[in-house]
């Protein structure tokens, strides 16, 4: 799968491959970051851009099967249950001084914007499957009721 910023926002019907090209010039140029650069040339609307890196993201990272991961009690706790259901995330361990943290493509974009502003240090995602999640979720952030948030609008309301 190609994996490029530019190969996915014209696969989203964001951009025209022209575009991208003009924007890649334009990145040669500035030394700008790409997405802005198609913020300022196209008006591209930086959810789009969040979207298509979050997309990005998910399909360079490491997939978990979170049944076999050992969880580390100290990380659990670096959240309540409410945030775990809210932003779809589990704090998995330290690995080499970083976070490793579980979540779904579609809840990426959201998880990312809530652990950057929360955990104190480096933190790195790895993907799940949304049945490993649940599962993880409600054995050990039980909250009766809860479930995940519209995955289709992750994106939007993500302030902690």
């Amino acid at each position: 799968m190609e994996s490029r910023l530019g190969h996915l926002l014209v696969r989203n019907g964001v951009l025209e491959a022209r575009q991208v090209t003009r924007a890649l010039a334009e990145q040669a140029r500035t030394g700008a970051p790409f997405g802005l650069v198609c913020e300022q040339l196209f008006g591209v609307d930086p959810k789009h851009i969040e979207q298509a890196w979050a997309d990005q993201y998910a399909g360079l990272t490491q997939e978990v099967d979170l049944s076999r991961e050992p969880l580390t009690p100290d990380v659990l706790g670096l959240i309540s249950r409410r945030q775990a259901w809210q932003f779809g995330v589990v704090p998995v361990r330290w690995d080499s001084g970083e976070l490793m943290v579980a979540t779904i493509p579609s809840m990426l974009v959201r998880a990312h914007r809530f652990v950057n502003r929360t955990v104190d240090g480096p933190a790195f995602f790895v993907m799940t499957s949304r049945s490993e999640l649940l599962q993880v979720l409600s054995a050990q952030y039980p909250l009766p009721g809860a479930k995940l948030p519209n995955e289709r609008n992750a994106t939007s309301n993500a302030a902690a």
